[in-house]
């Protein structure tokens, strides 16, 4: 066995640099990534999916040069409208796609799982439990072996959710390699086999990753190899619309995950997106109206019989809108209590699931392999237990009354008769045997107080605890939604037939209300949760319990520990910046943050090709301030030898100027029409700092660059007296990379700017390597 692992393994063909020594995605996450000692760190790295990476911020700030101004006043109507339909347009298409995916992956996951359920249960009706088990196995094996050597092979940045990069994403950090085309494709073949294998995991995380990888894929013409050079997609060239489109994507992810339009955009309100605006919001909702059309469409096709062997409940995970639900004032006791447990245990899970993802690291390093043999030692304890725990679970005999069928040994169906003779089921192998979209279809049935025994559900809930801290984190496509709400459900069902006759409540509701409030004390999530919920189960009676439930177990939850997608965010060594500055910042102020930084390196606007060469080579910083000599009239009476701050240039410009040798034989100014005639204003957007490329001639080292053109005229700036908590607050609304220090007093012979900083540099943890005494002062975490 694994002498053929070894084989698969070392036939692919992976995309990427070549590994030295070890795996380059075996960097230890037990220390933290960046370091600084009295100095801040400028050169992250960071894991973004498993594969340790070089991060850059991302520039969603206008760029206001020469270039760009002219363009702006010249753009005719037509060009606006054209501009305008195109996003419309494309919110439409990012809303058609991610539908039509997400009807791809739920009838391939249902046909798939259903097919092999459907021969296990003809082994089981002929009393072969052995060969049952070793269908289920193997049939697990292979389907959680295509998945993971897929990712571990071709795309790296398909493992996992991918929700933890897309708010890196969202809040301007530029994650390589996250939304091409290969990593959509590996995590939608990814998400059908993790997902039919019967692991513990959802495809509700990878559908938002897919949703985002469509909406950036469609905003910069395709592939990378292989882009559209269509005229009107220049107007999309640049980090700031690319940030919309995926703040679309995401929502249509949410969307087509739990047929919630309006849930979908409140998730990419309150989870997600760093900035908005109510352009946005327009858009985001559009495109989740063309998901809910498009699912609609196909659960009409499904209802006729023309999908296989999907089963009912509509297309997405669960629908439990046919139910209604009554309770009254007494109930309230039960339901807080509900949410106070899923505060408790939401923490102990973040706690417990950080301790399991640092020993999965420890593992990952030994390379490729290991992590293909830990998914497929994961795949195979899962269904040794799925198989053969309902061995130890009573047979219950069949309620006559109920209409449905009891027993059955089919795909689907809510009273499993597994080893049990006729007319008894057994209720443990109906939460078990069965696709994860079932089993909480099964937990959430109502009108059923007695379907399942208290042992069965503690069963499938110390079962599912374990699973869900041990399948995450494996080299497959995975969501933390679906494991959360299993075991949500699990003990909010149990509590409702503890409380037995003392409330009114039906043990569905419970187990509605049970994963609602698990959900809000693992990923802290309020408004977006609380709609979810209501629009799948379609019962405004819900609303006040269920908001009561959310707001105590994500307040229990948030006095222990952050959020599940905050923790991966640490351990992946992303620099977030979280909305609230820490108390101790404002202490400290930007001027004395920029000391502690090696001195700023500036350009003059006319400036000579060998200092720009020496500059690139010497420095890795992404961006230069450009100084001028001041023209100041005499009555300012601050005499000669004044400095102004024309404005910021970019590495990437820099390099780009060199590449098209833009050289001037004299230090002079050029005239706008000459560099309008070499640099087309969309061809600025792209990224391109590959310096190592470009060959200078001794002569040209000698040649002058008129950089006024390229200069950003308005930069943001803050003066040098400003706290460092105001200036993270500014720097993370605006979506900056770069900010300016300025002198508070201007005076002749001073620069006019002393400092810049960026993300790393905001980041607490490098300003307490910087400023240890801080430490000291450090109070309790601000929320």
């Amino acid at each position: 066995m694994e002498e053929d692992l070894h084989q698969i393994i070392n036939s692919c063909n992976y995309n990427g640099e070549e590994e030295e020594q070890g795996d380059p995605e075996s960097n230890t996450l037990n220390q933290p990534l960046v370091k600084a000692n009295r100095t801040l760190s400028s050169t992250p790295l960071a894991l973004v999916g498993t594969k340790v990476s070089h991060i850059e911020s991302l520039d969603y700030e206008i760029n206001e040069n020469d270039l760009f101004k002219h363009d702006w006043r010249k753009r005719s109507k037509t060009q606006v409208l054209q501009y305008i339909f195109l996003k419309w347009t494309f919110a439409c298409l990012i809303g058609l796609f991610t539908g039509l995916i997400a009807t791809l992956i739920n009838l391939a996951v249902e046909n798939i799982a259903g097919y092999k359920l459907l021969a296990v249960g003809h082994f089981l009706a002929q009393e072969r439990y052995v060969t049952g088990l070793m269908v289920f196995a193997g049939g697990n094996l292979g389907l959680t072996l295509v998945a993971s050597v897929l990712c571990v092979c071709f795309a790296p940045t398909a493992a996992g959710p991918g929700i933890p990069e897309i708010k890196a994403y969202l809040n301007g950090i530029d994650t390589p390699n996250m939304f091409g085309a290969t990593t959509m494709i590996v995590k939608i073949i990814g998400s059908i086999g993790a997902v039919a294998a019967g692991l513990d995991l959802g495809k509700e995380g990878p559908l938002v990753h897919i949703g985002t990888c469509i909406a950036s894929l469609l905003g910069q013409g395709g592939p990378d190899n292989h882009r559209l050079k269509w005229r009107w997609l220049r107007y999309f060239n640049n980090d700031r619309d690319r940030r919309d489109l995926i703040t679309c994507g995401s929502a249509a992810g949410v969307c087509a995950a739990f047929r919630s339009p309006v849930g979908g955009v409140l998730f990419a309100l309150e989870e997600v997106a760093t900035w908005w605006r109510s352009a946005l919001l327009w858009r985001t909702f559009f495109s989740t109206a063309v998901v809910v059309v498009v699912l609609r469409e196909f659960i009409e096709i499904c209802n006729s019989g023309k999908c296989g062997l999907f089963g009912r409940g509509g297309l997405i995970m669960f629908d439990v809108s046919h139910v209604t639900y009554t309770y009254h004032a007494t109930d309230i006791i039960p339901v807080m209590l509900i949410g106070v447990i899923g505060g408790v245990l939401g923490s102990l899970y973040n706690h417990f699931l950080h301790k399991v993802l640092r020993l999965y690291n420890l593992i990952n390093q030994k390379g490729k392999i290991h992590k293909v043999l830990l998914a497929l030692t994961v795949s195979l304890f899962t269904s040794v237990c799925l198989y053969g725990l309902p061995f130890l679970a009573k047979c219950t005999p069949c309620d006559p009354s109920i209409e449905e069928r009891c027993p059955t040994n089919g795909r689907s169906g809510n009273f499993k008769q597994f080893h049990c003779p006729k007319g008894y089921y057994s209720d443990l192998a109906t939460l078990l045997l069965t696709t994860n979209d079932d089993a909480v279809r099964n937990i959430f049935s109502s009108n059923t107080p007695n379907e399942f025994s208290m042992g069965s559900l503690w069963i499938f809930f110390v079962l599912y605890c374990i699973l869900g801290l041990f399948t995450f984190g494996i080299a497959t496509p995975s969501g933390l939604f679906l494991p959360i709400i299993l075991m949500g459900s699990a003990y909010g069902r149990m509590l409702g037939g503890l409380m037995g006759s003392y409330t009114s409540i039906d043990q569905g509701l419970y187990a509605v209300l049970g994963a609602a409030s698990l959900m809000a004390g693992s990923m802290r999530m309020t408004v977006s949760l609380c709609v979810i919920f209501l629009e799948l189960t379609n019962n405004l009676l819900l609303l006040p319990i269920t908001m009561i439930v959310l707001l105590i177990a994500k307040t229990v939850g948030d006095s222990f520990n952050p959020s599940i997608y905050d923790i991966i965010l640490h351990l992946k060594g992303l620099p977030f910046l979280e909305a609230n500055p820490e108390p101790w910042m404002r202490n400290l102020s930007v001027g004395e943050l920029g000391d502690a930084k090696p001195p700023v390196v500036t350009l003059q606007g006319v400036e000579k090709v060998a200092k720009i060469v020496d500059v690139l080579r010497n420095t890795t910083h992404n961006a230069f301030p450009v100084l001028d000599e001041a023209e100041v009239p005499p009555q300012m009476g601050l005499g000669t030898g004044a400095i102004e701050l024309h404005g910021l240039i970019l590495r990437a410009h820099l390099v780009k100027v060199l590449k098209k040798r833009w050289f001037l034989t004299e230090k002079r100014r050029t005239e706008e029409w000459e560099v309008r005639e070499k640099f087309p204003w969309d061809e600025l957007a792209e990224r391109e700092d590959n310096f190592d490329d470009v060959a200078i001639t001794s002569s040209e080292m000698q040649m002058y660059v008129d950089l006024h053109p390229l200069t950003n005229t308005t930069p943001y700036t803050v003066m040098e007296n400003m706290s460092v908590a105001k200036a993270l607050v500014l720097f993370r609304q605006v979506g900056l990379r770069h900010l300016l220090i300025v002198p508070r007093i201007q005076a002749s012979g001073r620069s006019p700017v002393i400092g810049i900083l960026t993300r790393q540099d905001l980041r607490a943890y490098n300003i307490l390597q910087a400023f240890p005494h801080l430490e000291k002062t450090k109070g309790r975490k601000a929320h």
